[in-house]
Order: C-alpha cells, then structure tokens, then sequence
C-alpha cells in the first residue's frame, strides 16, 4: 500500500478528485474513485475530499460511514458479496451461508448484500466485480478455491 503521507498518494486522491470537480453531485463518484484505486478511504482521503469539496470532514465521514461499499481500512482478501435479499432466500442461499462461511475462513471476507439484481436466477453473489448466479454449494466452494 502506498504511503498516504506521500506526494505520489496525494497526487493519486487529488487525480481522482479533480475527475469529478466540475460534475453536478461530485462526492459519491469521488469516494467511488478513491475506493476502487486504494481500496479504502481513510482518513486523509477524507480530508482532501472534504476540503476539495469545501465541506466538512464530519459530512464526508457521514457519507463513508453510511454507504457499505465505502471502507476506512483496506481488506487484504478478497471480498465474496453474498445476496442474502428474500428472493435469494426462496432459492436457498442460507444452507450455503455455513459451508460458504467454514471454506472462506483466511481466504476470502464475506459480507451480505440484500440485491445483486438476479433475483430470478439466484441465490447470486459478487466477488472481483463478477456477479455469479444459480450457485449451490459446490459452485459457491469453487468460488471461494478460486480466490486462493
């Protein structure tokens, strides 16, 4: 990870901020950036937004802190999003959760999301940006095998 007290990291958060300056409703598409690029938004990133932006930290904290996708500290395993919404739960997503829990244990962290937009075909899930649907416990397990 780079150093958030150097140039280079601040030249990185000032590139993804600069991207959305002149856009109507620029903060959600600048935290989005900063996000994807270091995998977090802490709390320098946080600053620079909030004095880029001409508000206060404690507002662009209440955004971060709100939204799930947002993070202050980086993950270093990879992320299986789980949809666990009423329609993936009429197709069995929770007799995965146990077995999907138990083979991610050090591989992969599991979070819960409530709609993935696959409802017709799920129980679904996300990992690396790939949605994966009609999954049952061995496709879920190979999944979770393939992130190691």
């Amino acid at each position: 990870m780079v150093d958030p007290l150097s140039s280079q990291h601040d030249a990185r958060l000032d590139a993804a901020i600069s991207r959305h300056l002149g856009s109507e409703g620029p903060l959600l598409p600048i935290l989005h950036d900063i996000q994807a690029e270091f995998g977090c938004i802490d709390d320098h990133a946080t600053r620079r937004v909030a004095a880029a932006l001409n508000l206060s930290r404690a507002e662009v904290h209440g955004v971060v802190s709100f939204y799930h996708d947002f993070r202050e500290r980086a993950e270093a395993r990879p992320i299986l999003k789980l949809c666990r919404a009423e329609a993936c739960q009429a197709r069995g997503v929770e007799a995965l959760v146990a077995g999907a829990q138990a083979r991610a244990a050090g591989r992969v962290a599991i979070e819960t999301v409530y709609c993935l937009g696959l409802c017709i075909v799920g129980p679904a899930a996300m990992i690396g940006g790939k949605v994966h649907a009609r999954l049952d416990a061995a496709r879920l397990a190979d999944l979770i095998e393939a992130q190691t």
